[in-house]
């Protein structure tokens, strides 16, 4: 399987807060690239709570009965749409 791309950036961060993830790292037995992989989920993280909390509060003023309905909906959608994707195409 080819590698993702990768981009490399600077981060400023307190040595407080370097010294403290380090330590956490270390202390987990997480080798070389371990940092960027922490830093990585962590962001993943940080975006899909992001995204849940406008979720949250743009269905707040619905009834949760009608909520689950669309998100059943869109769940449902969403299924069929991979199972078209994945239904091999018939040769002529």
């Amino acid at each position: 399987m080819p590698e993702p791309s990768v981009t490399r950036l600077t981060i400023s961060w307190s040595k407080d807060t370097d010294l403290a993830l380090r330590s956490y790292l270390g202390s987990q037995g997480l080798k070389k690239g371990a940092l960027s992989q922490f830093i990585e989920d962590a962001v993943k993280w940080r975006l899909f709570d992001g995204t849940v909390a406008q979720a949250r509060e743009a269905f707040a003023d619905l009834p949760a009965e009608e909520v689950e309905t669309l998100v059943g909906e869109a769940v449902a959608a969403a299924r069929r749409d991979m199972r078209k994707e994945r239904r091999p195409r018939k040769q002529s």
